[in-house]
């Protein structure tokens, strides 16, 4: 399964390459600290409680 910022990035270059070259982070069309999602409609006060219980990354 191919994510969307994959997908979506090798897309947007094939189509406008010389125009997003100057929207790049390194060589990257998106940044690291993004994140786009989607939750279904479930309510506001579920998807806190979710984030809230996930596991912190290891630092």
């Amino acid at each position: 399964m191919q994510d969307v910022a994959g997908v979506s990035s090798r897309r947007l270059r094939q189509e406008y390459d010389v125009h997003v070259r100057r929207y790049l982070w390194g060589g990257h069309f998106w940044s690291g600290s993004y994140f786009a999602g989607s939750c279904g409609g479930a309510p506001l006060t579920a998807v806190k409680q979710y984030i809230e219980n996930q596991q912190r990354p290891a630092g």
